[in-house]
């Protein structure tokens, strides 16, 4: 019989600046999630506009329907390898991620992290606000057609028009109004998703079915490769980003499943609810977007844009405001809570989940998203590939820490301690900051080139390659050297 919750050591108060309620390892009594509710939770974030530009952008990049699906479903598969696994100790000890970190990284240690998590959040925020704010732009420029033409009151290199500019702005307002009101809020918003979005994606579908005369047009189209060496080039950067569109909950995954009744519920609920569904949802933005090249002669990848072509404004009305709203839902459920505890963690007693909020929509606006999603590669290998390079060099080493060193044993009052086994040197484990730092260094070089900073043919052809698996490398460096590095402290 499984016993997954040991009781907190009645010996040892938590020390206040190292725990909230926020933080706390959450009660038995109150961990209720099951099966269905993790697969839901995972239906839900899967069903988001990222995810078909995800898809779409695959398309857009020169592979056919069956590759961008295989692409898709293989690094959600992967991912949710890391998933499951930081995921039981959240289950197990009832812990959110920034105290999970605690045990590899120290008690103070524990903030970079949590920061690098949260910061990558904050991106995540800003993108999906403003794609409900352009979508917001895209319904309000049918009614009011001067919106579109207002003079430009920023500066020419930020590329940001004014009238989208408003609507992004408001829609910021929103989600912050949300922040406020309390995560419970959104629930009915969740629920209003749940049900109208897959609707919505399969109504989307049909209209390129048949605009497109027949779904077998669609899927005949063939990958734009010259050569085999040309899709393998696109392959396996493809890859790595799809690992990172989720590589941020795989590492914080633990704030999820603390409220898990079992082991069991959050390995098969996330099993059920994210390389399927993600896949599936995935087909609509592929079929959709080979559809856009048949129809208009070119491919379009973002559906807001493509909705904004639509006859009606009616039409473009409801699209739009559906989109806007599920959005918002799945802006707080993933963006939000995550990054909220991990600022909170900077200072329990000072920082809520509800200021936590509100710098992570700050944030959001300073990163200028509208910039990180205005083309595919951008997206694709920039954004996505970018960021996993700083993820997965984590994802190593709490994975090494808690199996490979731990065997899953924790002490779960010492995690909530300044003197305890996590003080390592005065709160921070040298070994997991060295281990993070040359876990990432690999794939400094090729970033550095991908985004301008350094010329391509400056750069040893091979750091550039190794910059295409960012992910994989970050995990297996960073996680090999802190298990020698650990093992060596303990031989001494």
């Amino acid at each position: 019989m499984e016993i997954p919750y040991p009781p907190v050591a009645a010996e040892a108060a938590p020390a206040a600046s190292l725990t909230s309620e926020d933080l706390a390892p959450v009660a038995p009594a109150a961990r209720t999630w099951g099966t269905w509710n993790y697969a839901a939770l995972w239906i839900s974030m899967s069903l988001c506009i990222p995810t078909y530009m995800l898809a779409s952008s695959l398309i857009q990049g020169g592979m056919n329907w069956w590759q961008a699906l295989l692409t898709i479903f293989l690094g959600n598969a992967i991912v949710l390898i890391p998933m499951i696994l930081n995921g039981r100790a959240g289950t197990r000890y009832g812990i959110p991620f920034p105290v999970f970190a605690r045990a590899s990284f120290g008690v103070l240690g524990a903030n970079v992290p949590a920061l690098l998590r949260a910061v990558i959040a904050c991106g995540w925020f800003g993108i999906q606000t403003w794609i409900g704010g352009y979508a917001i732009y895209q319904l309000a420029v049918r009614w009011w057609p001067a919106l579109g033409t207002l003079p430009p009151v920023f500066p020419a290199s930020w590329g940001l028009a004014t009238g989208p500019a408003i609507t992004f702005f408001l829609f910021w307002l929103l989600n912050m109004y949300v922040v406020y009101l309390g995560v419970d809020s959104i629930r009915k918003l969740l629920v209003f998703k749940a049900f109208f979005l897959p609707l919505a994606a399969l109504a989307l579908l049909w209209w390129a079915i048949s605009a497109g005369h027949g779904l077998g047009p669609i899927l005949a189209q063939p990958s734009h490769f010259a050569t085999p060496d040309g899709f393998w080039k696109f392959f396996f950067p493809s890859l790595t980003g799809m690992v990172g569109f989720w590589a941020t909950l795989s590492l914080n995954i633990p704030d999820f499943t603390r409220y898990a009744t079992s082991q069991r519920s959050q390995q098969l609920g996330q099993a059920l609810g994210l390389p399927l569904p993600m896949t599936l949802f995935s087909f609509v933005g592929v079929a959709v977007t080979s559809a856009t090249l048949l129809i208009y002669g070119t491919t379009i990848w973002d559906p807001v844009v493509l909705a904004g072509r639509f006859e009606g404004r009616w039409l473009v009305t409801f699209a739009m405001l559906a989109v806007a709203l599920s959005t918002l839902a799945t802006n707080i459920a993933a963006n939000i809570v995550s990054p909220a505890n991990d600022f909170a963690n900077l200072a329990p007693q000072r920082i809520s989940f509800r200021s936590g909020g509100y710098f992570t929509g700050v944030v959001g606006l300073l990163i200028f998203p509208w910039k990180l999603i205005a083309d595919p590669s951008g997206f694709i290998f920039t954004w996505l590939v970018g960021y996993s390079a700083l993820l997965g060099p984590i994802g190593g080493i709490l994975i090494t820490d808690y199996y490979l060193l731990r065997h899953q044993e924790l002490s779960l009052s010492d995690l909530y301690q300044h003197e305890g086994r996590y003080t390592y040197s005065r709160g921070f484990n040298p070994v997991a900051i060295v281990a993070l730092v040359l876990g990432i260094l690999p794939s400094v070089p090729g970033f550095l080139a991908a985004i301008g900073v350094l010329d391509k043919a400056t750069v040893w052809p091979w750091l550039l390659e190794l910059y295409n698996y960012a992910w994989f490398v970050g995990f297996f460096v960073a996680g090999g050297l802190y298990w020698v590095l650990m093992r060596g402290k303990a031989l001494l």
